[in-house]
């Protein structure tokens, strides 16, 4: 019996680090980047097969995490899912998702490339669509420079624009903490502005967790100078961040939300509790997973 209903859960992408190498013809950039995924905050959809109308539909739900976020054809689950029903042969066929938001928009965590990998193997499940593994990273490159990453294991180097993944030998169960500012951050703006600072590096790095340190003697992103010229908040939240938990803090992404590395798990849930008594702002404790989606 064809199943009524998938649930997927799609994990935050965190960039380790990031370097961008130069501005393509496309308009893209080529990167060099280093990536896992983490457990929180995580964004749940669940794909329903309906018998009518044909095509693609998607609620958003959620508080502050879906602010913002679009439920027609710029959300990016809806084009995963919709792609995979025209490359299927099966666009007659109705899809309804609800996506239930937790990774917030705007703070460099991925979000919307891990819904759209999430939609993909969701849909392909609910609908038995015969299509594989490497036909999907196909679609996923389609879709978004991230989402390749997000529909494979959690642990990657991402080069080309995203596209080109190559596993990294990394463990997952590292352990970090996400501090999210009240303001956020959009990935064209960032780009646009790295473009036009003429490329900077970033001006500091942060020491790898013990097991990354035979791929990267420190962990950067080129990114950093970037976002601190379009949202110059960000260099105070950080030194708040990195006061509270006495450990260096890492831009995750483009921005805006920080990452500070944790050398064991049970020091968390104390750092988070520092952290929101400092800042007040929305703190998780986390570890590394072992992929970017989960099928239910």
């Amino acid at each position: 019996m064809r199943l009524a209903r998938v649930r997927a859960t799609a994990y935050p992408k965190l960039t380790l680090s990031l370097r961008v190498l130069r501005k393509r013809d496309d308009g893209y950039h080529d990167l060099d980047a280093l990536v896992v995924s983490l457990g929180q905050p995580h964004d749940v959809i669940e794909a329903y097969a309906v018998p009518a109308p044909g095509g693609v539909r998607v609620e958003v739900l959620g508080e502050e995490a879906a602010v913002g976020v679009p439920s027609d054809h710029r959300n990016l689950a809806f084009v995963a899912a919709e792609k995979l029903l025209v490359r299927a042969g099966r666009s007659g066929h109705g899809v309804r998702l609800v996506v239930r938001k937790k990774i917030p928009a705007g703070a460099g965590l991925g979000g919307g490339s891990a819904d759209a990998a999430a939609a993909l193997l969701a849909v392909r499940r609910l609908l038995e669509v015969d299509i594989d593994d490497s036909g999907v990273r196909e679609l996923a490159a389609e879709i978004g420079s991230d989402v390749s990453f997000c529909v494979g294991e959690g642990a990657a180097w991402m080069r080309g624009r995203g596209e080109v993944i190559e596993r990294a030998p990394i463990p997952h169960g590292l352990a970090f903490l996400v501090a999210i500012p009240p303001f956020r951050l959009f990935t064209p703006d960032v780009y646009r502005a790295w473009d036009d600072l003429g490329g900077p590096r970033a001006t500091r790095s942060v020491p790898p967790p013990r097991s990354v340190r035979t791929l990267l003697p420190e962990l950067a992103n080129d990114l950093e100078p970037a976002a601190e010229a379009i949202e110059p908040r960000l260099v105070e939240f950080r030194a708040a961040l990195e006061a509270a938990t006495g450990l260096p803090a890492l831009l995750a992404g483009s921005g805006s939300a920080y990452v500070v590395p944790v050398a064991h798990a049970r020091s968390l849930p104390r750092l988070v509790e520092e952290v929101q008594r400092r800042l007040h702002v929305p703190v998780v404790g986390t570890t590394s997973v072992a992929r970017g989606v989960r099928l239910a």
